[in-house]
């Protein structure tokens, strides 16, 4: 497995500086994300010598570029507000294209329409499923037009809120370029630390051979959020089944201050060897 971290987890807007940070806090690749130089995430536009300022950054520094992100609400319920994000992915696969990274990280979105990371009693309806099932069609049609895989993530907020119905989405598109992005802090929101290794077991278990990249978040018992090994998430279990099923790909840590990141390095370091 690779050691990456999010790009986002370094403050500026300097390539150069933000992949010099990656790799001396023990970092071999990242998910990048384009508010590191400065656009938004979702950008109208990229500009060629921002795109050859990434990668220039990326070769002085020996950091690979894992992912790029390209998460916008794919069940928003105005059609406009997604058409708009739909214009603004295809710069984003463009842009990864140009890079050569092979990977761009979705979100299958929310009915809320103020936040697409919370949740929504709509979610459930067979309407939001069919709205983010069109917009992922298109943006496989463009994956496979520019050889880029996809990859979504289960989320609790999101329509895709489990490895199963990430499984289901991909045996419906009926495509290679779909992938899963597996972070065990997202499986659940509230349960002890033996309802998490049987969630997360089963989750590695169901995404086996589907998974492109895992993510390093940990989760406290009451639903909040922490830093990777400090929550009730088993990680050396995780790292474990991953490698069971074969996986090799990134493990990609977020959800971290910067100062925490050398620790972070140094403990995931340890699971992957």
């Amino acid at each position: 497995m690779q050691l990456g971290i999010f790009a986002k987890t370094f403050p500026g807007t300097d390539p150069q500086r933000v992949l010099s940070a990656v790799r001396e806090n023990g970092f071999a690749t990242t998910q990048f994300n384009l508010a590191c130089v400065g656009l938004p995430s979702m950008p109208n536009a990229v500009a060629p010598e921002t795109i050859a300022a990434i990668g220039a950054a990326s070769r002085s520094t020996g950091v690979s570029l894992a992912a790029l992100s390209g998460t916008y609400n794919m069940a928003h319920p105005e059609k406009t507000v997604r058409d708009t994000g739909f214009k603004q992915l295809a710069i984003v696969i463009e842009t990864a294209a140009a890079l050569q990274i092979p990977l761009v990280t979705l979100c299958t979105g929310s009915r809320n329409a103020q936040d697409q990371w919370m949740g929504h009693p709509d979610n459930a309806l067979p309407t939001a499923w069919a709205d983010m099932a069109a917009e992922m069609e298109k943006a496989l049609e463009l994956a496979e037009r520019h050889d880029i895989y996809l990859g979504i993530e289960p989320e609790q907020a999101n329509i895709v809120t489990s490895a199963a119905d990430a499984v289901r989405l991909i045996n419906e598109m009926g495509s290679k370029r779909l992938r899963i992005v597996l972070d065990p802090a997202n499986l659940f929101e509230r349960a002890t630390a033996a309802e998490v290794s049987d969630i997360v077991e089963r989750a590695v278990d169901v995404s086996a051979g589907h998974i492109t990249m895992a993510h390093a978040k940990d989760r406290h018992a009451d639903g909040r959020f922490a830093t990777v090994g400090q929550g009730i998430v088993n990680f050396p279990a995780f790292v474990n089944s991953l490698r069971v099923t074969g996986f090799d790909g990134p493990l990609v840590a977020h959800g971290l201050a910067a100062v925490e990141a050398p620790a972070v390095a140094r403990y995931l370091s340890d699971l992957v060897r």
